[in-house]
């Protein structure tokens, strides 16, 4: 019987904080509360209108999406769907060199 390699395919938020606190040198609750302001911090400035540049990483920002006509796949009736803020992420050139 053969035994397969699980093959990780992304990263939790836990996963994270466990890499911090190895490369950092820090605890588990130090790098866990290090991780929880980064974030925290990053959502307050994007709900107050605020783009998070990370310089070598990339920029987070709220992009605005237009109230547009779309149709409900049930009944085929044209419903309005109304504007709506969404956060969005573009990658630094530092980044897409690394992930290429």
């Amino acid at each position: 019987m053969k035994v397969r390699k699980e093959v990780k395919t992304h990263m939790t938020k836990a996963d994270l904080v466990a890499q911090v606190a190895k490369k950092a040198n820090l605890t588990a609750k130090a790098a866990k509360d290090a991780v929880s302001t980064v974030f925290s911090t990053m959502a307050d400035a994007m709900k107050r209108g605020e783009k998070v540049v990370v310089t070598g990483f990339g920029t987070f920002m709220v992009r605005k999406r237009a109230a547009r006509k779309g149709r409900n796949p049930q009944t085929g009736a044209v419903i309005q769907i109304p504007a709506t803020k969404t956060p969005g992420f573009t990658a630094g050139k530092s980044l897409k060199r690394l992930v290429k």
